[in-house]
């Protein structure tokens, strides 16, 4: 279930100062990523997905959700984020800005994103780091009695890649931010705005909010032909060579005979004369 009171906070310090960070990073990271169909789940009242050049982005609000009957878009839609009402690979880029958290079944919803991703598509996250000052704000805090933020179920950053990990998601970029500790005030907020480049340097995990990218990776089928010139390099290879054939003992004794027609003709005569003479 959604959290409710969640865009009242935004509207705080503390929100704003989290949602200024977000909006920056968000506007890195969809402005490179290209398609048709693009989609926000959750907050339709904040344009994340305002530098991305797609020629369709729509923009979805929980049906349970106490504002979902404020329609503040024309591409806007009110669905149920366990069942998207849209088609098996139909969406190039799906953004879930602090939906996870707030709803007892995210792996569900996150399947659901995967079903409608094309392949080489991209999900985009943002979470609240459980191991953070704002996390541990939130570990001690009752949630029975806790306002905005603090109720709802943190979610790691590695327990989503074990969750992209299954669901053929590939981890691609990612960053955390809000390094200042919970307060609500805005001055006490500028006061330790000089620790975000120092914690990003020398604490980089322990940013109170971050953003994650996945691209789904398919492994289609790769077309193997025949190897007919490997095939004709073996032929030749291994074919056999017509050996010639060799003189026999007796035609060498018959050539031998016929180069010497004299010598056995004289000999003969002299065997006669002998013979005569006796």
């Amino acid at each position: 279930m959604p959290v409710c009171g969640f865009d009242e906070w935004l509207e705080t310090p503390q929100g704003q100062y989290v949602l200024r960070w977000e909006q920056a990073r968000y506007d890195h990271l969809v402005a490179d990523i290209f398609g048709f169909n693009a989609v926000q789940l959750g907050l339709p009242q904040h344009d994340f997905l305002r530098a991305n050049r797609m020629p369709f982005r729509l923009y979805c609000n929980d049906l349970a959700d106490d504002s979902s009957a404020l329609q503040t878009r024309s591409n806007q839609l009110l669905t149920n984020p366990h069942y998207l009402p849209f088609a098996n690979a139909s969406m190039d880029l799906v953004i879930l800005p602090h939906l996870l958290e707030f709803h007892e079944t995210p792996h569900q919803i996150l399947r659901e994103v995967e079903r409608v991703l094309v392949p080489e598509g991209s999900v985009i996250i943002t979470g609240f780091n459980p191991f953070s000052l704002w996390g541990m704000r939130h570990r001690f805090t009752r949630l029975s009695r806790a306002t905005p933020p603090w109720r709802g179920h943190y979610l790691s950053v590695r327990r989503l890649k074990d969750w992209f990990a299954l669901l053929g998601l590939e981890t691609h970029s990612g960053s955390f931010g809000c390094y200042a500790p919970p307060f609500s005030q805005e001055n006490h907020l500028q006061r330790w705005h000089f620790i975000e480049l120092a914690g990003n340097r020398w604490w980089p995990y322990g940013g109170a909010t971050y953003i994650i990218q996945a691209i789904k990776r398919s492994h289609g089928m790769r077309l193997i032909t025949p190897g007919w010139r490997e095939r004709m390099l073996q032929a030749r290879a291994l074919a056999a060579v017509a050996p010639q054939p060799r003189p026999s003992p007796q035609g060498s004794q018959r050539q031998f005979s016929a180069e010497h027609p004299r010598t056995d003709s004289s000999s003969s005569a002299c065997t006669l004369g002998k013979s005569r003479q006796t």
